[in-house]
């Protein structure tokens, strides 16, 4: 069972990043559509209107992949994250401006201040979804590693056009997923924008990702990884098809299982490996030789049998409360909050 436990936890960590980019992607992408996508003010709040009750709980299957990863394969989480020290730097504080920039847009109402504050959310939207890109990019196709696990080089030794690839990937996969989910959740000119933009868009939007994963799977791909491969290529095109049809939650349907074959792809494709060396294969660190002891995985399984299923169902109901169409007649007016004491003294006049 010892010897099980590796695999299954690197099958875990495949499907927490794929869990990531699945929801965290279409936040990811509406908020770069608020670069280029909106009209008025009234449509970008409405834009941020479809995120506002699951952003940041989305947000979390990224911190559960990295503490899995630290936790399961520590050796692995040590020579990633100490190799990619400074991209993931940068997808940490495009994170913070995000979040930052979503909470503080309200609490002003001049157009300078909105406005800005919704760069603010598309710029760190892209930031992070280049790096979260480039990082998985890179652990799929390599990072010169030596013996030890430690970066040779010097801190630029990372970027190459694989993390370029990567980071292109999955800002494609973002706007695009963005925009099927924008074409889901609203009514009227934006709906009507956001599948264009998925009709328009899709194939050059997604030819990255497409890149990506074929290059993995001459690369080292196995035969089995070939069916998933087909199904991503189906998918993509039927939901390419429902978006020309004005099918949305086909579109969307479509483009998600395109994602998780994709990912299925390139994970099956580089297993047992789970980060090459480029300078070396016996350096190349696997699920056996990165991974923690035994004890230390069958009490991270029983911990996350019994609490992942109540993630899920939190999740999941989120959701469903939320799942009715918006329209930017449903978005009230911005208004001023006053501070307590005037409100008193209002009060206190009016009577």
């Amino acid at each position: 069972m010892t010897e099980i436990l590796p695999t299954l936890w690197f099958v875990a960590i495949g499907a927490l990043w794929v869990g990531f980019l699945l929801l965290e992607g279409f936040d990811f992408g509406v908020g770069m559509h608020l670069l280029f996508s909106t009209r008025t003010p009234a449509e970008r709040r409405l834009m941020l209107n479809t995120i506002g009750p699951v952003w940041d709980g989305n947000e979390v299957w990224l911190i559960t992949a990295g503490a899995a990863t630290f936790a399961a394969f520590p050796f692995w989480y040590a020579s990633l994250f100490s190799a990619l020290y400074l991209p993931l730097v940068f997808v940490l504080l495009g994170l913070i401006f995000r979040a930052v920039a979503i909470e503080y847009r309200g609490k002003g109402h001049t157009e300078r201040w909105v406005r800005g504050w919704d760069r603010a959310i598309g710029l760190g939207s892209l930031v992070a979804a280049f790096g979260v890109g480039a990082a998985l990019g890179l652990t799929t196709t390599g990072l010169p590693l030596d013996a030890n696990g430690d970066r040779v080089g010097g801190a630029f030794a990372w970027f190459n056009g694989w993390a370029v690839l990567g980071g292109l990937a999955v800002v494609g996969f973002c706007l695009v997923h963005g925009a099927a989910f924008l074409a889901l959740k609203t009514e009227g000119p934006v709906r009507e924008r956001a599948r264009r933009f998925v009709v328009r868009w899709a194939v050059p939007a997604l030819a990255p990702l497409v890149v990506w994963v074929l290059a993995v799977q001459f690369d080292g791909g196995k035969l089995w990884t070939l069916l998933p491969l087909g199904v991503a290529v189906v998918a993509l095109v039927a939901g390419w098809l429902g978006a020309r049809a004005g099918r949305e939650g086909r579109a969307f349907a479509g483009i998600a299982t395109f994602l998780v074959a994709g990912a299925l792809t390139l994970f099956g494709s580089v297993y047992p490996t789970v980060l090459p060396s480029t300078l070396d294969p016996a350096f190349d660190l696997t699920v056996f030789n990165a991974s923690s002891g035994g004890y230390t995985l069958g009490v991270m399984s029983v911990v996350a049998l019994i609490g992942l299923p109540l993630v899920l169902a939190y999740q999941a109901w989120t959701y469903w409360v939320f799942r009715k169409r918006l329209h930017a007649d449903q978005i009230p007016g911005a208004h001023a909050v006053l501070p307590a004491v005037l409100q008193r003294k209002l009060a206190q006049a009016e009577k």
